[in-house]
């Protein structure tokens, strides 16, 4: 569960019990609010730990759920949410199907996981993402590379609510600070790119093409 900073009840969930730990986790929130760029503290299940003011404000917009928040695990958000994509765009190919990847991987590093098994049981109950889970995921693999399977340095776009940014694209950095790192955590920074203005009819397109949030398939063709 998200834990959160500068006078909002943080919700410890998995956090550590030490206080050393906690003190730590507190200076690192105030650090990730005086981040810009969306960034968001996760463990290998992709609860999230901690979110920044910028990561809250590029998901105001999506409606409640009763277990695919975005402040709660990011893995379910993006598989699971309707709202989900309204923000990550081009919402199947290119955050479904590379989540759905690194469900795998850390169901393979992590076979005993309860929640990482219950979110696999979710992703069967619906066939169009099973399949993409079962067969989309290794012809992505095989097109992109394994390395692909960790996010840092993957390029996504996104349509952010704020205008100035409107329909973009983000950086994915990944980094995991030694002691954030020996807790079990690391964090992901959504480095936004300065849009480009498309011509108006192109722009009409593209915004009409992002209004899917449910994985409905995915091509094996699908890069």
């Amino acid at each position: 569960m998200a834990f959160e900073a500068e006078g909002r009840r943080p919700a410890w969930g998995s956090t550590p019990a030490r206080p050393e730990g906690r003190a730590y986790l507190q200076d690192y929130a105030a650090l990730l609010d005086a981040v810009s760029f969306p960034s968001v503290v996760i463990d290998h299940r992709w609860d999230v730990v901690l979110a920044n003011r910028a990561f809250d404000a590029l998901f105001a917009g999506v409606g409640p759920h009763a277990t695919a928040m975005p402040r709660d695990n990011f893995l379910r958000f993006v598989l699971f949410h309707p709202d989900a994509g309204t923000v990550l765009a081009d919402h199947e190919a290119s955050w479904c199907l590379p989540m759905l990847a690194y469900l795998a991987d850390a169901r393979e590093r992590h076979p005993d996981d309860e929640e990482l098994t219950a979110i696999r049981a979710a992703v069967a109950d619906d066939p169009f993402m099973d399949a993409a889970y079962l067969h989309g995921v290794p012809h992505w693999i095989r097109s992109v590379g394994a390395d692909a399977v960790v996010p840092d340095g993957a390029l996504r776009p996104l349509h952010h609510p704020d205008p100035r940014w409107g329909l973009t694209h983000c950086r994915i950095v990944g980094e995991a600070p030694t002691t954030l790192q020996a807790m079990g955590y690391s964090r992901l920074t959504l480095v936004l790119r300065e849009p480009r203005r498309a011509p108006d009819g192109r722009r009409s397109a593209l915004r009409a093409r992002r209004g899917a949030g449910h994985l409905r398939a995915v091509p094996a063709s699908e890069g």
